[in-house]
């Protein structure tokens, strides 16, 4: 039943809508013709007033319509918040063997080196985030999403492995920091959904207010999210401008730079400290 009698969703021809879609309606809304839409988007057109001094209840609801244009696809973000949500769950494996003993029986034992223990937590993540990302891709192809292609697939694994490494020395780094698991995971659901909503997985900068757009031209996730829908594109151009913030025009070189030059800080940042540790 709609909420309001001129609530109607307009669905063209040749779209496709994958499982888990919620698309809630106060006005008109429509997805044009050959639009793939991923698993677990949401589209609401509506929202409570924030004023202060009232209740949430009292408040008004502000509307606006939703378009989502000819030949649109949603699925980058799907792949990238894969690869994301794994390695910025990396260091809770480390924080438990922390918190039961199981580290300093590690660290008494005669190991060639102790920093194979982090080294061992990378590439497990990393093989981990990859595999769950080629399952999606694979699975998306086979629906018929499309496959970006040899050079592409290049550049989605080299884009994942730049993202997966920065954010899995983040991770780990906290694991070291924190006292418990409690505060990590604490950590882990405030970073996880703001940093998917704040970037530009699921709308581009142009539909966005001025202060979300800057958030989103800011947020890594939209390093890695640009260069992988553009590999599902077409001809892949790393010059081509893919990301047009509000403090100037992106290419694809720059994006990879960006997350090349993100990974080597976070590591360099968190050395001192896993050392430290680790001593």
């Amino acid at each position: 039943i709609p909420p309001t009698p001129e609530a109607t969703i307009l669905i063209g021809d040749w779209s496709t809508i994958g499982y888990n879609v919620y698309i809630y309606a106060k006005s008109k809304n429509s997805i044009r013709k050959d639009c793939l839409i991923a698993p677990f988007c949401y589209f609401v057109d509506s929202d409570h007033g924030t004023e202060l001094g009232s209740l949430i209840r009292e408040q008004s609801m502000a509307t606006a319509t939703i378009t989502v244009g000819d030949d649109v696809w949603l699925g980058a973000g799907v792949i990238v918040f894969t690869a994301f949500s794994a390695a910025l769950n990396a260091g809770l494996p480390v924080m438990f063997d922390r918190e039961f003993g199981f580290l300093n029986r590690l660290l008494v034992a005669p190991l060639r080196s102790r920093s194979s223990i982090v080294l061992a937590s990378v590439i497990y993540i990393t093989t981990l985030s990859l595999v769950q990302s080629l399952a999606i891709m694979i699975t998306a192809s086979l629906l018929g999403y499309g496959w970006p292609g040899a050079a592409g697939l290049v550049l989605v694994m080299a884009t994942l492995l730049l993202l997966v490494f920065a954010v899995t020395a983040l991770s780990l780094g906290l694991a070291f920091a924190l006292p418990g698991h409690i505060e990590l995971i604490a950590v882990i659901f405030v970073a996880n959904l703001p940093l998917l909503f704040a970037s530009t997985a699921l709308a581009p900068l142009s539909f966005m207010p001025a202060w979300l757009g800057w958030l989103a031209a800011l947020n890594p996730l939209t390093f890695a999210i640009e260069p992988i829908r553009a590999a599902y594109s077409g001809p892949l151009d790393l010059s081509a401008v893919l990301l047009e913030a509000p403090y100037g025009n992106l290419t694809g070189q720059t994006c990879l730079l960006v997350l090349l030059v993100l990974t080597i800080g976070l590591f360099l940042l968190i050395r001192p400290l896993l050392n430290r540790k680790l001593s």
